[in-house]
């Protein structure tokens, strides 16, 4: 697999050869080894949901030791994925303009909506509770919804189609965006009214990672990450070796914050991130998103499927 194979979900320019259309909704039967490209998870409760390539679901219940596969109905590849916090309603996106959903944590799976533009790929979804969802993607795409996915609305939230990569949400309640050509964006109205931040770069950011009520982490090309501590007013540029792309953070139970993205783009700040140093992961494949279990390691998703990893 090429090693570029998995910035499909970052700049959504892969179309996947379609596979032919599932009609069950039910969990399959007997565990299956997760080695197919994987692109978002989600911790539920104690239990994992990632999603991936050709329509793929997958669910683990023992800290992503053994996985189950959910058969979905479609076969669009997904690329993110997340649950409303402390229930067991969930949204899955990606391309075709596909959202699906689950009422019980993953178990199950059902289309819920689909655009009409079927080139149209979703990036990200962020749930905010059982009611209202949020998904983005690729040349603009904004689709949000308050009744759980009845109705889906379409909005502009920028006057340029730049590619929206990444929401996230920080413990202050403020929502952040994260885009192509330095587009970083805030709300502080869960998602109704959006205003720009001040961008301390002009490439592509994949993410914005909330330490605090304040903290904020940037990272994206060419190994960029940013610090702030005045929630984006201002950003400092935190010097990391080599300059490859960082698709993903985590902040780990200890403090540390954990970053990842193309081939051998490893690294760990124990300060907040206000520095970093490389990290010796034990394997070089792609890695396009870092999940905190809790049992205390990490879980890699990306061009190696699921790996789990020791605490840094």
């Amino acid at each position: 697999m090429p090693a570029f194979f998995f910035v499909m979900k970052l700049s959504a320019n892969f179309r996947p050869v379609l596979l032919a259309l599932l009609t069950a909704s039910a969990v399959q039967a007997g565990p299956v080894a997760p080695r197919m490209l994987l692109l978002d998870g989600a911790v539920v409760g104690r239990d994992l949901v990632v999603v991936g390539e050709r329509g793929t679901i997958l669910r683990s219940t023992d800290d992503a030791h053994t996985w189950q596969e959910a058969a979905v109905p479609a076969s669009a590849t997904l690329t993110a994925v997340s649950f409303a916090h402390g229930g067991a309603q969930g949204w899955a996106v990606g391309h075709d303009a596909l959202i699906v959903f689950t009422p019980d944590a993953g178990l199950t799976w059902q289309k819920q909506w689909q655009g009409e533009n079927l080139t149209d790929s979703f990036l990200s979804v962020l749930a905010l509770d059982a009611r209202h969802v949020l998904a983005v993607g690729a040349y603009g795409l904004f689709v949000t919804t308050d009744d759980g996915g009845k109705t889906w609305v379409r909005r502009k939230v920028l006057e340029e189609d730049y590619h929206l990569n990444r929401l996230s949400q920080g413990p202050s309640g403020h929502l952040y965006l994260a885009g192509e050509h330095g587009t970083l964006l805030r709300s502080t109205d869960l998602g109704t009214t959006w205003q720009r931040i001040d961008s301390p770069y002009d490439g592509s950011f994949y993410g914005i990672l909330p330490l605090d009520a304040h903290t904020l982490i940037a990272h994206g090309l060419r190994g960029r990450i940013y610090h702030s501590v005045n929630d984006g007013n201002t950003w400092i540029l935190v010097p990391s070796e080599p300059h490859t792309l960082i698709a993903t953070a985590v902040k780990l139970p200890d403090g540390a914050v954990l970053f990842a993205g193309q081939s051998r783009a490893w690294f760990i700040g124990r300060d907040d991130a206000r520095s970093v140093s490389p990290w010796p992961a034990p394997f070089a494949a792609a890695v396009a998103q870092l999940l905190a279990l809790p049992d205390g390691s990490i879980l890699a998703l990306g061009e190696a499927g699921a790996v789990r990893l020791p605490k840094p």
